[in-house]
């Protein structure tokens, strides 16, 4: 999931539903030591955990929607993002919500900026690639079920 993004370019990375921390604890790893990483958890208890498991001054915690990315960013005066992580479950969510939150994370980006999706289909393609034009899809068969991961670079 995060070899993708070239962390030494990154200032801010968001990462959206991050669930208990399997690719924050990955993020921090990586990220500079001024890398502002900022967590969009909707489920209070994954909320609660995150909360609890990391301490790092680099990482904002905050339980709210991945479809309020641009209020997020605009409260903290963040004009766009270098990266952004999702593991959010697309092809459950409803789709003008999820349209929005693929909508909303392009535009976030900067120019050149990496957006990876962590999916266990192939269904959110069609509506990241009417976004980001192409699309590198990898697939990871380790994982239990196995999974896709998608990367896209934002282009004007």
């Amino acid at each position: 999931m995060c070899n993708k993004i070239n962390f030494d370019e990154c200032d801010v990375i968001l990462e959206l539903g991050p669930g208990t921390g399997v690719f924050t604890h990955e993020l921090l790893k990586r990220a500079k030591a001024d890398t502002k990483i900022i967590l969009l958890e909707l489920n209070e208890e994954f909320y609660k955990l995150l909360q609890s498991t990391f301490n790092d001054p680099r990482i904002e915690i905050l339980l709210r929607s991945a479809d309020e990315i641009q209020e997020v960013l605009d409260e903290r005066n963040i004009p766009q993002v270098d990266a952004i992580l999702s593991s959010l479950p697309l092809t459950v969510i409803p789709k003008e919500i999820k349209t929005k939150i693929v909508s909303s994370s392009f535009n976030a980006l900067k120019e050149n900026g990496t957006y990876v999706q962590y999916q266990y289909s192939l269904n959110a393609k069609k509506l990241l690639k009417s976004f980001f034009g192409k699309l590198d899809i990898g697939f990871v068969p380790v994982n239990v079920p196995p999974a896709f991961v998608y990367t896209a670079k934002k282009k004007s």
